[in-house]
């Protein structure tokens, strides 16, 4: 019995540690998803796009408000930053910023990332 209670609490720290890990690793992401979705040089996001309850007034009201992203599946956010048309909306006027190559597959996991943090 005492040796299922040390390799359970072993394994606890391990998993803990783990998650930590995870924790701080996607708030790197989210964080430099966030600056490539406000800068003007990279995905300007903003410049189309409100979110997380921050009303704009201006440009930002161009795009459709971006809410509840916590529930959309990462692929179909990934999709809809690489190439806005794949998914079957031909018409749209969000440039395709991994297919025109102004993004990275980094930079767009990054915001994807970002993204799942606005409900």
């Amino acid at each position: 019995m005492y040796l299922i209670k040390k390799i359970a609490a072993v394994l606890s720290v391990g998993f803990l540690t783990i998650l930590n890990a995870n924790s701080v690793e996607n708030t790197d992401l989210i964080k430099k998803g966030e600056v490539i979705y406000k800068t003007n040089t990279k995905g300007n996001c903003i410049a189309c796009h409100d979110a997380n309850g921050k009303t704009l007034d201006g440009p930002g009201t161009l795009g459709p408000k971006l809410q509840f992203l916590a529930l959309w599946p990462e692929e179909a956010l990934y999709s809809k930053i690489f190439d806005p048309t794949n998914p079957g909306d031909p018409i749209t006027a969000m440039p395709a910023f991994g297919r025109n190559g102004w993004l990275s597959d980094d930079e767009i996991k990054a915001v994807v990332t970002y993204l799942k943090t606005i409900n």
